[in-house]
């Protein structure tokens, strides 16, 4: 057992409930998808963002970080919102990933992949990329925000354009 992914400290990298992005890593330990889903509640709730895209958030954070924690042999996933004046942008980060990454399976006989066909059918866009450093992957999804909603944060200085 990794000791080190039983006392990782939670990261905050923007604990300012105004800022557009949010991010924070987790061990990759089955019960940290839980705590993945409140903090992620808990900002979108600073952010006043709720209903639809509250809940679509919420499940692709469940189905990204479980796949970061299952299906890899890392011993963090970092998990990144960044918000902008039409959509929600969900990435996790895990520290190693199969050469051949994460796949949809769309067959109903495939026991895995059902959660990435969920997070491609409640979001806008969807990727994968390796990560900039080191092993492993990122996984992001777009949702998109309500059209009644064009600067949640009334800042005026969301980002528009997603670097993987």
């Amino acid at each position: 057992m990794n000791r080190d992914a039983l006392t990782t400290p939670l990261l905050d990298a923007s604990p300012d409930p105004d800022a557009s992005r949010y991010g924070f890593e987790v061990p990759a330990r089955v019960e940290s998808v839980s705590r993945a889903r409140r903090l992620v509640s808990d900002r979108l709730g600073l952010w006043r963002l709720g209903g639809d895209t509250r809940d679509t958030a919420l499940l692709v954070v469940s189905e990204l970080v479980t796949n970061a924690v299952v299906h890899t042999g890392g011993h963090l996933a970092s998990v990144q919102l960044q918000l902008s004046t039409a959509h929600l942008r969900v990435t996790v980060q895990d520290q190693g990933a199969g050469a051949s990454g994460p796949r949809v399976c769309h067959g109903i006989e495939e026991e895995r992949g059902r959660g990435l066909l969920l997070v491609e059918a409640v979001s806008s866009a969807w990727g994968t990329c390796d990560r900039e450093h080191g092993a492993g992957r990122a996984v992001w999804a777009e949702l998109p925000l309500g059209a009644t909603v064009s600067d949640p944060l009334g800042t005026g200085v969301l980002e528009a354009e997603w670097p993987c």
